[in-house]
């Protein structure tokens, strides 16, 4: 009786202590370092919960305080003044002040660091007013300027003297100095150089709420299947990710397995520069109707997923079912070439064209990274573009290689690729002509002049319906252009532990969002009075 009169009477609360492993699939950290950590998803993970940045997500994916107390929007949208808690310390305890915002920012806008975040900073200018004030000024107003917010922020103290030419190369991309709710403690890497985890601790002298876990130690895998061994042994208490191939093959039954949308998708970017097909539309258009994207959400994502067929995604400020949809069919892709002299004229298979007298035959090298979720879709892809008669070479390449020896210098024909939109789904980084090339993030080398104008104008409209509008015809446009053939938006599927307390995600944009709440995570709970 008196056992549960004590329980009647008490309630379960969070306690600290314990700590959390999680297995990362595939790529090594980087750049721990937030304005170089945005093509890498392990950095983003962890440079989440090591660095501290003006506002943050919550877990309904609204803009909250962190760094900043409050901050004021002035000259309607053209000035913005943030207020700095005076409270912050680095996690080697020197205060954090307007200099550290100031040089952040400053650094992303120097061309030479080559910072990927560096367009959304262009045409700001971002002044020290006091030690814990600081002030940007834009020359146009851009509608997704608070979401700028939520960049790390660097100790200045420690990176102002290390050149641009170093900057990438600095001990501190791998032991970094934050200010975030956890601080780097070890990194172990293997013979061949590969790390093998990195652990941090709480930070005990966090601003806000004080973390739960004690440690948070992230072990690296080469492959899905040997995380998920490891998950099985109870070697660790969760993964950054699992495909739906390798979902059922946890047999733990203390797992839940987080189900998440978020704004991303993969498509095939076409590189017309580098392929004399691929600069005939109707042979994008061809391949666009010849692709079974349900097929390949079935097959590949069982079922956990939905086609794609715009670059903004159902839910998302401008989205809209007006515009053309290439529905799955072949005949009529076959009948497409046929009518533009794509002919297989010698019965080899394989269809061929005179272009500019030259003999053209349609033949594509499509390439994608050796994640086995993108290497089945590209065989699936092989299998129903082949039916039209053409040839596909099919490259599968390391993540680390692809990036550098083939997407920045935009070394490909076809690209099977994901674009990650974020809360706010300004695609100027992904389509404006300027962002050709590196570190742009236009991957189909995308040139339209109408298209310009349309991303330039909506990014500096601040009324939500009159952007809307921009982002709809900027929709039709590039859709007809065919410079892509959109497929799928994956779900996110993330497994933890359900000794794992605490954790809450209802809409995240990324998933280092996932950690955006780490604070409330928890293992040990307490008993109290009610």
């Amino acid at each position: 009786m008196a056992v549960r009169s004590y329980f009647n009477r008490t309630q379960k609360i969070a306690d600290f202590g314990g700590n959390y492993q999680e297995g990362i699939i595939g790529q090594q950290p980087r750049f721990l370092n937030p304005i170089l950590a945005q093509t890498n998803d392990t950095d983003r993970d962890l440079v989440r919960i090591i660095f501290s940045s003006l506002l943050k997500y919550d877990d309904q994916g609204n803009l909250v305080s962190d760094l900043a107390e409050s901050y004021e929007i002035k000259d309607n949208g053209l000035a913005y003044e943030f207020f700095l808690r005076k409270d912050v310390k680095w996690h080697e305890k020197e205060p954090l002040t307007a200099d550290d915002v100031v040089f952040t920012v400053k650094t992303i806008q120097n061309p030479e660091y080559k910072s990927p975040l560096k367009i959304n900073w262009s045409g700001v200018e971002v002044e020290k007013v006091d030690d814990y004030t600081v002030r940007f000024t834009l020359k146009n107003t851009f509608a997704p300027f608070l979401h700028n917010m939520t960049v790390g922020i660097l100790p200045k103290h420690l990176w102002a003297g290390i050149s641009a030419q170093n900057f990438p190369l600095a001990e501190y991309n791998l032991k970094p100095v934050g200010s975030g709710p956890y601080k780097f403690k070890e990194l172990k890497k293997d013979k061949s150089g590969a790390v093998q985890f990195i652990e941090l601790e709480k930070n005990k002298n966090f601003y806000l709420k004080k973390p739960y876990i004690n440690n948070l130690i992230f072990r690296f895998y080469q492959s899905e299947a040997a995380a998920v061994q490891a998950l099985n042994k109870r070697q660790v208490d969760g993964l950054n990710f699992i495909s739906t191939a390798q979902k059922s093959k946890i047999i733990r039954r203390d797992i839940n397995v987080y189900q998440i949308s978020l704004p991303r998708y993969y498509g095939v970017f076409f590189n017309q520069t580098q392929s004399k097909p691929l600069s005939d539309k109707t042979v994008r258009l061809a391949l666009a109707y010849a692709t079974d994207k349900k097929e390949i959400v079935e097959r590949v994502l069982g079922g956990n997923g939905l086609s794609v067929d715009s670059p903004l995604l159902p839910g998302l400020l401008g989205y809209t079912t007006e515009t053309k949809i290439y529905d799955f069919a072949p005949e009529h892709a076959r009948n497409i070439l046929e009518a533009n002299n794509w002919k297989d004229n010698d019965n080899d298979g394989l269809r061929e064209k005179k272009i500019g007298g030259e003999e053209i035959k349609l033949e594509i090298t499509l390439i994608t990274t050796d994640w086995p979720e993108l290497k089945d879709a590209a065989n699936l892809l092989k299998e129903q573009w082949e039916k039209l008669g053409a040839k596909i070479n099919l490259e599968t390449i390391n993540l680390r290689m692809i990036q550098e020896d083939y997407i920045r210098p935009r070394n490909y024909q076809a690209l099977l690729f994901g674009e990650v939109l974020e809360a706010d789904p300004d695609p100027f980084a992904f389509w404006h002509s300027s962002q050709k090339r590196d570190p742009g993030l236009n991957l189909s080398l995308y040139d339209n002049k109408k298209v310009d104008k349309l991303l330039e104008e909506a990014r500096q409209i601040l009324d939500p319906e009159t952007r809307e509008k921009k982002y709809k015809e900027f929709q039709e446009l590039l859709i007809n252009d065919l410079p892509a053939v959109f497929l799928y938006s994956p779900a996110y599927l993330y497994p933890v532990d359900t000794k794992i307390k605490g954790i809450s995600f209802k809409n995240l944009s990324l998933p280092s969002q996932r950690f955006s709440q780490i604070e409330n995570w928890h293992i040990k709970t307490d008993r109290v009075w009610k």
